[in-house]
Formats: structure tokens, C-alpha cells, sequence
């Protein structure tokens, strides 16, 4: 395969809220903290963005906020995926339009398409718009499994740079190495498990842990991708606890509190999501403290 445009560790940033509103004063603190610590780019308005329950006006001011404060320093990868493949096309043009560096386009959710839908849809925004396109796949989230088969269809189109592989299943990423040719970025949306699928090939990670704990992710992935895998299980055993705490509720609540207890933003979600509970907050407090963090 050839260089990758895509790489590195990649942050599914939160959206921080204040009030009911984004609180854009508090994402750009965010966003400048993750420039600070070496990130090779971000996703807003991904699933740790809660784009699914943010307006569309919010949504697209989050993009371009974005855009403008990282002002070139780092990619950004807009979060572009809808049920509805015109939306997602109305996202990927907006990315396009403030000059986002690429989108990730979700599989659609909850109407279950067929493979053939699935592939229709991809295909249909990559045609729509000259933006690489990162898909995504979350069948833990959406309800549906983009099959590798689908992968190596879409995978022709040069506009369809990559993947977000979020299912967990480290067989996958060989397959791709071997049935996919030329630029095609396989890039892990699973913390946890990123070590072992950058050793079978992956280049990089959106990451939820990211958010906390930037510098030690970014130590992580130069580790491996420098081939010294005894530095990059260092880290790995140091983050375990925290990637798993982060998942103790609904997500990106715990991100969230981890963030408030660094004075970084408020712990505030939006319905239908719900603050982390107080049972599982020592959890997290122990998980940062283990990875350094605070």
C-alpha cells in the first residue's frame, strides 16, 4: 500500500455544552490542548461529538470552528454520516466548503440496509463530493455490518480513502491488507485494541481516549509505528484502565467527566444521554490516575 493520507492518532473530540449550548469557548481550549500534545488530527461532530442528538446548525458550526482554530496544523476530518444518504451529502459538502481535510461518513442507522444499500450510499456521496471520505464502520451502534467484501467494492472509488474500523475484529485489517490495493488508510476506532491492530497493519486511530489523555496516545502510537512494541505495551498496560473506564456509561458521559475534572469543560450532555453516574466516577478517577492524568 502506498503512504497514508490519514495516520496517527486521531481524536473523536467531545462537543463541550454550557447550558443547553456548545459551549465554543471550552472546544477551543479542547481543541488547542490536543495541538499542544502532538495529535495528528481530530474528528469533530463524530459519535463522541453527539452529532446524533445536536441541530444541524450546531453541527455545522462545530465543523467550522474546528476547521478555523486548527487552522492547518492538524487534519480534521469532519463527521458527515446520516440515515439519510442526502444529509450526508449536505455534510460533506459543508466539510468540503469551510475546508476540512476529509469526512467520516457512518454507515446509516436504525433503517438496516443491504450491503448493496450500503454500497449505493457510499457511493453516492464519493460521487457528490471531491472530499475524501473516510467510512465508518459501528455495528455495536448503527445495527449493521459493513462486510469486508463492501469495503474492497468501495475501496475502488478514489475518493473512498479509508476506514474507521470500529467492530473490534483484528482479522479484518489483514484481510484488507491483502484483498485492498493502493492507498487505502485502515485506521482502528477501538482503543482498546489498537495495539494489536496496528501490529497487524492498521496506521492510525480516532480515538475516544484521546480526549483525556492525549500525550500518552500519541507515545503509544510513535512507539508502535517506530516497531518498539515493549515501549508501546508500556503504555497500552499504563491506558488499559483508562480505555475501559471511558466506556463505563454511556459515551461520551465519562469522557466528559474526565475532562470536568480536569476544569477543561462541564460535564454536560444532551438528552437523550445522561450524566455519568456517581457509582462509576472512582472508577474513572482511578483509571486517570493509573495513566497519569491530572
Amino acid at each position: 500500500m502506498t503512504a497514508a493520507l490519514f495516520k496517527g492518532v486521531i481524536t473523536a473530540l467531545i462537543t463541550p455544552l454550557r447550558d443547553g449550548k456548545v459551549d465554543e469557548a471550552a472546544f477551543t481550549r479542547l481543541l488547542e490542548r490536543q495541538i499542544a500534545a502532538g495529535i495528528h488530527g481530530v474528528v469533530p461532530m463524530g459519535t463522541t461529538g453527539e452529532s446524533a442528538s445536536l441541530h444541524l446548525d450546531e453541527h455545522k458550526r462545530v465543523i467550522d470552528l474546528c476547521v478555523q482554530v486548527a487552522a492547518g496544523r492538524i487534519r480534521v476530518i469532519a463527521g458527515a454520516g446520516s440515515s439519510a444518504t442526502d444529509k450526508a451529502i449536505e455534510l460533506v459538502r459543508h466539510a468540503k466548503t469551510v475546508g476540512a481535510d476529509g469526512a467520516l461518513v457512518v454507515t446509516p442507522y436504525y433503517n438496516r440496509p443491504s450491503q448493496e444499500g450500503l454500497a449505493l450510499h457510499f457511493e453516492a456521496i464519493a460521487e457528490a463530493v471531491q472530499l475524501p471520505v473516510l467510512l465508518y464502520n459501528v455495528p455495536g451502534r448503527t445495527g449493521v455490518d459493513l462486510s469486508n467484501d463492501s469495503v474492497a467494492r468501495l475501496a475502488t472509488h478514489p475518493n473512498v480513502v479509508g476506514i474507521k474500523d470500529a467492530t473490534g475484529d483484528l482479522s479484518r485489517v489483514s484481510w484488507m491488507r491483502a484483498n485492498i490495493g493502493g492507498q487505502f488508510d485502515l485506521i482502528s476506532g477501538d482503543d482498546p485494541s489498537y495495539l494489536g491492530y496496528h501490529a497487524h497493519g492498521g496506521v492510525g486511530l480516532i480515538s475516544v481516549t484521546s480526549n483525556v489523555a492525549p500525550e500518552a496516545m500519541v507515545a503509544l502510537h510513535e512507539a508502535a509505528a517506530a516497531g518498539d512494541y515493549a515501549t508501546a505495551r508500556d503504555w497500552q498496560d499504563r491506558l488499559i484502565g483508562l480505555h475501559r473506564a471511558l466506556f463505563l456509561d454511556n459515551s461520551p458521559s465519562p469522557a466528559k467527566y474526565a475532562l470536568s475534572r480536569l476544569q477543561l469543560c462541564t460535564e454536560e450532555v444532551r438528552l437523550p444521554l445522561a450524566p455519568t453516574a456517581d457509582v462509576v466516577k472512582p472508577a474513572i478517577d482511578r483509571a486517570m490516575a493509573e495513566a497519569g492524568v491530572g
